[in-house]
């Protein structure tokens, strides 16, 4: 080198990584958006333009609904959009449009030999298409392993992504199936009235069978985000996929038992003896698991409490909906909108450090100064959103929480210890000052 030239700057690893990331984010866009022009090439082609789109507006009716189930289940710690967004796409358009070619393949070779194609829909659809539609979530969990929280986010991504698929097939069955093959035998009425049949029988009755398929491998790919231990993570994805696998595979079935034997009341025998167990075995469980994990901030925070970064109070409203509905209309109701977002904030800023202090103590993080560095910029967010609407409300005397007893001050003007209460059920936070 030249004396007197300014050495190179070194590379910047930081800079390096987040333009692979911008990379491979847009590298997964185009993927994603190529497989939908793909897609939609596909069956307007095949079932016309005219059956794509009244099969796409009665397919897009149920969406918004079984989308708010899900988003019902995550309201303790709501998912990024942007993940959210990625799993119903992967399903709608990669998930889809790999089952599509490989049942249409497999299809041809089973006629090829002579066997009937009725058993694609039991052997090979079951396989393929829970297996695309969870690869969606597999993948985000290899990628963003820390936006899992358990097992409601794992039925959260896959159901996602089965509402994308469902979408989609729902679509091709009836803009394809149900008008276009009538409307070119019989005319448009015959056309619309095969729609409404099969809307009836698809999205009223079984809608939500493919969310309930794959939400069995969210149940398994759950287990596997929130345990330090090799083979549950192997085994737990694996034993939950082959169980979606399983439980489609016999819905599938029987159709084909009803073209064998001619009774038609298998279906309503399967229907009503497999899927709506299955059913409400699974929001009953799901609906218990959501109550479990927001009860998470009870077990996992108690150890700010003795070192004084929390109160009891605080903790007491962040174990259920209700409380913390209530701790939010005391923050408006004292500090204003600002308020209201504050308490938004300091409760969503304390369930990521309740399950950051989980993933802690099960031994999630191989590496613990990462994971101190974020509870420190927890710990000082909800320091920054407390100091909001602290102090705000009239009624309550100034006080401070020192880990082990309140000091609050009286009307006297002078502070004394008071002993904390052995159930501080109280809805709202107190006010208080800490470090």
């Amino acid at each position: 080198m030249p004396t007197g030239m300014p050495a190179a700057p070194p590379p910047d690893p930081a800079r390096r990584k987040r333009l692979w990331r911008l990379a491979g984010l847009t590298a997964m866009i185009v993927f994603i958006a190529g497989c939908a022009i793909a897609l939609t090439v596909f069956l307007g082609f095949n079932i016309g333009v005219t059956g794509l789109l009244l099969g796409t507006v009665a397919a897009l009716l149920p969406v918004p609904v079984l989308i708010g189930c899900f988003m019902w289940l995550d309201r303790y710690e709501p998912e990024p959009v942007g993940y959210l967004a990625f799993c119903f796409a992967w399903g709608a358009f990669v998930a889809t449009g790999t089952a599509l070619l490989v049942n249409s393949w497999s299809a041809y070779l089973f006629e090829g030999w002579g066997l009937s194609e009725s058993l694609v829909a039991v052997l090979v659809a079951p396989f393929i298409e829970e297996t695309m539609k969870t690869l969606g979530p597999v993948l985000l969990l290899w990628r963003r392993r820390r936006e899992w929280s358990g097992i409601t986010d794992g039925i959260v991504y896959c159901g996602l992504s089965a509402i994308g698929f469902a979408m989609v097939e729902n679509i091709l069955y009836l803009g394809g199936h149900g008008y276009a093959a009538s409307n070119e035998q019989y005319g448009p009425a015959s056309g619309a009235q095969q729609l409404l049949l099969i809307f009836i029988v698809r999205i009223l009755f079984t809608g939500f069978a493919h969310p309930l398929f794959t939400a069995m491998a969210g149940i398994g790919l759950g287990i596997a985000a929130r345990t330090a231990a090799r083979p549950v993570r192997f085994l737990a994805p694996i034993a939950g996929l082959l169980v979606a696998m399983m439980i489609h595979g016999t819905w599938n079935l029987l159709p084909s038992l009803v073209a064998a034997t001619g009774e038609t009341v298998v279906l309503l025998y399967g229907y009503l003896g497999l899927m709506i167990p299955a059913f409400f075995g699974t929001v009953g469980f799901a609906i218990w698991l959501r109550g479990y994990e927001g009860r998470l901030t009870e077990r996992a925070l108690p150890a700010y409490v003795r070192a004084g970064w929390l109160s009891p109070p605080e903790v007491a409203t962040l174990s259920s909906l209700g409380r913390r509905h209530a701790a939010r209309r005391w923050a408006k109701r004292v500090a204003g909108d600002a308020g209201l977002r504050a308490m938004r904030n300091f409760q969503f800023a304390a369930t990521k450090l309740a399950l950051l202090r989980d993933g802690m103590d099960r031994g999630l993080f191989k590496h613990v100064t990462v994971a101190e560095t974020e509870e420190r910029a927890l710990l000082d967010q909800i320091t920054a959103d407390r100091a909001v609407f602290v102090g705000r409300d009239p009624q309550t005397p100034p006080a401070r929480w020192d880990g082990e007893r309140y000091h609050i001050t009286f009307p006297d003007g002078v502070s004394r210890p008071i002993d904390a209460p052995a159930s501080p059920v109280v809805p709202i936070p107190i006010t208080a000052y800490y470090r």
